[in-house]
């Protein structure tokens, strides 16, 4: 009787998950989608728009990266099987080149990286929501399947690099401006250096990057490899 209710239970919340599911992962390939318009609207302009690519895409790029910080509590609801741990991380970088450089550190977004990032992280976006909303749904479409574990072997270099490209010009420009630094003496008796901070963010990729990159190709494996062979027996 037990395992009875507790499996119905677990029935109604994965029904409320999955519209919920559904709903946001539709909601991300949409402003995904809307900010790789808008960078095709600003490398296609003629003449060259005044504004800068972070002045246009500054708002939706704000809105639909930090929304992720939701998928940590789907995590840890359980309304996604992740790693809550693994999420906190793979999310927390991007939200702290979006806000701890991008709009905390004024100049950064004139580098370079900004485009590199921009570029792999709205393909890979629009890909991984597209795949999770296609499972929520229980259909499978080969061609998002395969983008999902193959375009990440180019997406994720480009996209790091981008990243730190960001990184290294914010602790540039800090190093210069002493911004978000605190120093002795002062009432709180602390100090903090956001430039090494910066660095210590850069240097965590050096160990970070390598597990989850080969992580994906793990998975690469699994699925379209061994899709490969279960077919061919």
């Amino acid at each position: 009787m037990a395992n009875k209710t507790a499996s119905k239970s677990k029935k109604e919340v994965g029904f409320l998950g999955k519209t919920y599911l559904l709903a946001y992962n539709g909601a991300q390939v949409a402003g995904w989608s809307y900010i790789l318009y808008l960078m095709g609207q600003y490398y296609t302009a003629d003449p060259k728009p005044q504004q800068s690519l972070w002045e246009i895409v500054r708002t939706a790029l704000i809105i639909f990266q930090n929304a992720a910080v939701l998928e940590v509590f789907h995590a840890i609801f359980g309304l996604v099987s992740s790693n809550a741990m693994v999420t906190l991380f793979q999310v927390a970088s991007r939200v702290m080149v979006v806000c701890g450089v991008l709009i905390g550190v004024e100049g950064a977004s004139d580098s370079q990286g900004l485009h590199f990032l921009l570029f792999a992280w709205t393909v890979t976006e629009i890909i991984r929501y597209s795949f999770y909303a296609m499972g929520i749904l229980g259909v499978s479409i080969y061609p998002i399947v395969w983008c999902r574990y193959t375009f990440f072997i180019a997406l994720y270099p480009i996209g790091v690099t981008g990243e730190l490209l960001c990184l290294w010009a914010a602790s540039q420009l800090v190093g210069a401006s002493k911004q978000w630094t605190l120093t002795f003496p002062n009432s709180w008796n602390a100090t903090f250096n956001y430039q090494y901070f910066l660095v210590i963010v850069m240097a965590l990729y050096v160990p970070l990057f390598p597990q989850m990159y080969l992580h994906m190709f793990g998975q690469r494996k699994k699925v379209l490899g061994g899709g490969a062979s279960k077919k061919k027996n």
